[in-house]
């Protein structure tokens, strides 16, 4: 069996050489940066394969920038050691640097993938408690850390989370190492971009992969088998692990759709509150979303159906060729691109994509071929609001009708311009 010791030196090679990671600039770092001279845990949480690992490396790589002691960095990945305690790693390092947490500099404790461990909660609690003061903690983790309340309340006041998203277009614009701006110069090209950028799902390591199969074995085994074979029955105790992956398989194949619980809990032939449980682990695995019908009332929200999108997309539905299987890939991509939480239907079955709530809330409409307004006109009017957009694929003009604005955007301007220089 590999030794702890042995595992410290190959994953801490700055103790004994300088490093330098292949890193390109990621939104949310700027958020963590902020946070980092705080005494508080930082917690990495997101799917597989998002960037995690490299961020803390990133995180390694400034400080020893900033003249942190290179011996005092130590971190550690509990992906294949899932029955190590987190002081048993530190008494390990103690040991082999011939230091003491207690008594000498100030440290800085990386864990990888913490949510292998059991009561990893507790554990963390205590060490924090004890060596706060001379130690900066980063945690990541491939699910959402605080589903269970007693890691909130265990935790409570400890620790800040951040979700670590899918690359963003603005993103992958710059892991292209391209400038197109102003944008309105370059629109062809960036069309392109976007429509390249579509086939990487959002992950890192696909930008500049173009290989349908590499790109199909990779969703596959890297991420969705991954997630459905090892992380969720370790995290959920779930033995039969086949109609979960029914389940994903339905929503991947049709982004968007309205779920009946009841309905669909009969075509999988498990009850309502199993079925219930099952979309909760994988929302909590980060393989779909939830998004709820809008509502100014919260109750009201909560019961209604729900609409339910996969994180990654079918690769099969992402290669195909007509029209209908583009237009569900293409409303799957904005929608985890703005990370809605709400659309909006109503009796009558008007219906708006997304509802934007920062603030008065805003409806975007997804459109990838023939542009109507009908359900916008009709959230407008009910909700009293003036703004309204429909995310195109390649259309640009403005509508305005009594008082209300409409804008139609191209998909690579809406994610690239703000909003208030977006109207034409």
């Amino acid at each position: 069996m590999t030794k702890i010791k042995d595992v410290l030196w190959d994953l801490n090679p700055w103790w004994k050489e300088e490093v330098k990671i292949e890193y390109k600039h990621r939104e949310i770092y700027k958020q963590i940066k902020k946070f980092m001279p705080l005494p508080q845990i930082i917690a990495l949480s997101g799917l597989r394969r998002v960037g995690k690992t490299t961020l803390m490396l990133k995180i390694i790589e400034d400080a020893i920038e900033n003249g942190f002691d290179s011996r005092n960095i130590i971190y550690f990945s509990f992906d294949e050691f899932r029955e190590v305690e987190i002081r048993e790693v530190m008494r390990e390092y103690e040991e082999l640097m011939e230091k003491d947490f207690r008594r000498q500099g100030n440290y800085l404790l990386l864990l990888d993938e913490i949510q292998k461990l059991s009561n990893w909660e507790n554990q963390l609690k205590i060490i924090y408690d004890v060596f706060s003061k001379r130690m900066k903690i980063i945690i990541s983790g491939s699910e959402s850390l605080f589903i269970r309340k007693k890691t909130k309340e265990t935790l409570a006041g400890r620790i800040f989370e951040f979700k670590v998203e899918l690359l963003s277009f603005k993103e992958f614009i710059r892991f292209k190492e391209v400038n197109f701006e102003p944008s309105g110069v370059y629109e062809r090209e960036l069309t392109k971009l976007f429509n390249e950028f579509t086939l990487t799902i959002g992950f890192p390591e696909l930008v500049n992969i173009k290989e349908k199969d590499v790109v199909k074995k990779y969703v596959k085994e890297s991420i969705v088998e991954k997630v459905i074979y090892r992380d969720i029955p370790g995290l959920f105790k779930i033995k039969d692990i086949s109609v979960i992956e029914s389940l994903f398989n339905v929503i991947m194949e049709e982004p968007g759709q309205l779920i009946e619980l009841s309905e669909l809990a009969k075509k999988l032939k498990i009850s309502r509150q199993t079925l219930s449980n099952y979309l909760t682990y994988l929302e909590e695995s980060f393989l779909i979303k939830r998004l709820y019908n809008f509502s100014r009332s919260r109750r009201k929200t909560g019961r209604k159906l729900k609409r339910y999108y996969p994180t990654i997309i079918s690769t099969d539905l992402l290669f195909r060729e007509d029209e209908l299987s583009k237009s569900r890939v293409f409303e799957w991509l904005v929608v985890n691109q703005l990370k809605a939480e709400f659309f909006w239907r109503d009796p009558y079955k008007n219906e708006v994509d997304i509802v934007m709530t920062n603030g008065e809330p805003v409806p975007v409409e997804v459109k990838y071929g023939k542009i109507d307004f009908k359900g916008l006109l009709a959230f407008m009017k009910r909700f009293k609001v003036e703004e309204g957009y429909v995310i195109s694929t390649d259309k640009e003009e403005t509508q305005k009708s009594n008082g209300k604005v409409i804008s139609v955007v191209p998909a690579f301007k809406f994610f690239l311009v703000s909003r208030d220089r977006l109207r034409v």
